[in-house]
């Protein structure tokens, strides 16, 4: 997970940082300019342009497309990965219907395409551009669940009980259409006014009893601050955008379809888990260490799980916090299983339970093949031969990918916060130490006051005191060469 998410908006002058981005994309081999002719080699424009015109669909596909599906999305996306429908059972409890697009109807195994999947592993987001998994024609166009657009999906049927318990799980291929795309500041606004029809309204309903469900079994979702930086004249401006609950009722659709996942490939006996160790001792008492240098009570006897739940994203000190949540999720990875050997635990800490990524294959190499492995385990036959020789080599690829993912996250947020501070080289600032290095205490992280929410670095004096305020002194910060760093004024 990112230590933030973050978006550029504004003018296309912001030279400084943009050309800093685009540096950092020629260092990482990836598409200086992701939505230009040369983003993708021509052998796999020509096959995305042939799957586009026609995919491999099954003989006599289910057609579903009289289900009126929606997508709930940031207004400016495109790559539509789900979308959903929402209805309550005769005899109470809820079925929800969500359709994932079916990315192996345009992919053909060990082509150009698949190839070129298996090189780029995720789509990566800068603040500034995205570089796709997949051609923009398949990933934002032919294969995306787009409203009024029929296309290929992989038909997931979920029962739940009053309670929110999964008690029926089916996956079928289907031929679908949206009907509405929908952003998160929109439904929220609809359900909170009481205008959402029910499909729409009940989202809160079933999201609600599955926080309540994740909540019994342990489980944590993090509701990290989107943070967007604007050109303003001539300087940059930086501002969180928090998420709304509608956010994480959305987000619980996803984690009850990827639960469902797993739940099917560890019965049948072959798939592949995403797996999230429990953090170590130290890692929870080092989290506490910022808890506490942020002014975040956190009681002795209260779980890591309840004091997540209780922050306010919007507070500046709770949403630093957040962002440090986010190493406790280090050390995920995916496991893959054969023959009815299921690893022992099986479980994701932070869902706490089995759970696989499978809901955004336009995004993401490996949910195209838990996808395929869940069809098979319905039907009760085998998974295709391109899926099981693919299986043994993707916790890597994928690990691989992650890996680049995070470095562009990473280093993003140190041209954004070096953008922002960068005409302001030896000012003074409050902050507060948030983190010391154990074994060089003169080096730490610090959190600056106000309304700037930077988190940089901090060395050059002496030991630092840990959650304790200071003033510190900006000594370096420029897009294009150097990252923030603060000294002890």
């Amino acid at each position: 997970m990112p230590r933030r998410h973050i978006r550029v908006t504004g003018a296309a002058e912001a030279a400084p940082l943009r050309a800093a981005l685009r540096e950092l994309r020629t260092t990482l081999d990836v598409p200086a300019d992701p939505a230009g002719p040369d983003a993708f080699p021509p052998e796999v424009l020509a096959e995305a342009q042939q799957a586009a015109a026609h995919p491999r669909l099954p003989a006599d596909p289910y057609d579903a497309t009289g289900l009126p599906l929606f997508t709930i999305d940031p207004p400016t996306s495109t790559d539509l990965d789900q979308a959903m429908h929402l209805s309550r059972r005769e005899g109470g409890g809820f079925r929800v219907h969500y359709a994932i697009a079916d990315v192996a109807a345009f992919v053909t195994p060990g082509g150009a395409l698949d190839t070129e999947a298996h090189r780029r592993v995720t789509t990566l987001y800068f603040p500034d551009e995205k570089v796709p998994l997949h051609p923009q024609l398949l990933s934002e166009g032919a294969a995306s669940l787009l409203p009024d657009q029929t296309c290929p999906a992989l038909l997931w049927r979920i029962d739940l009980d009053a309670d929110g318990t999964a008690v029926a799980t089916d996956v079928r291929r289907a031929m679908v259409r949206s009907r509405a795309k929908l952003d998160y500041a929109g439904v929220q606004q609809q359900i909170d006014a009481g205008t959402a029809e029910e499909p729409l309204a009940l989202l809160r309903d079933i999201g609600l009893l599955r926080e309540e469900q994740e909540r019994a079994r342990g489980g944590i979702s993090l509701n990290v601050p989107e943070q967007e930086i604007e050109l303003v004249g001539d300087s940059y401006h930086l501002s969180y955008r928090t998420p709304l609950p509608a956010d994480g009722w959305n987000a619980q659709i996803s984690l009850l379809t990827g639960m469902a996942a797993a739940d099917l490939m560890t019965a049948y006996g072959t798939g592949i888990l995403r797996t999230l160790p429990a953090a170590p001792d130290g890692a929870v008492a080092r989290l506490r260490r910022s808890a506490r240098a942020l002014g975040v009570d956190w009681p002795h006897h209260t779980s890591y799980a309840e004091i997540v739940r209780g922050l306010t994203p919007s507070d500046p000190a709770h949403a630093a916090f957040l962002q440090e949540c986010t190493t406790l999720l280090r050390g995920a990875g995916y496991t893959v299983f054969t023959d009815g050997k299921v690893p022992d635990p099986a479980i994701h800490a932070a869902v706490a339970a089995p759970y696989t990524h499978c809901t955004a294959p336009l995004r993401r190499l490996v949910d195209r093949y838990a996808g395929e492995l869940c069809l098979a385990a319905v039907a009760g036959q085998a998974p295709p031969e391109w899926v099981l020789a693919a299986l043994p080599d993707l916790p890597g690829e994928m690990a691989e990918g992650t890996r680049r993912q995070n470095t562009v996250e990473r280093e993003s947020v140190d041209i954004v916060e070096a953008a922002l501070l960068q005409d302001r080289i030896g000012e003074l600032f409050d902050a507060h130490v948030v983190d010391v290095k154990d074994r060089e205490p003169t080096v730490g992280t610090v959190q600056l006051d106000g309304d700037l929410a930077v988190i940089a670095r901090v060395e050059g004096g002496g030991e630092l005191p840990l959650g304790e305020r200071i003033r510190v002194r900006l000594t370096q910060a420029d897009p294009g060469a150097a990252k923030v760093l603060f000294a002890p004024a």
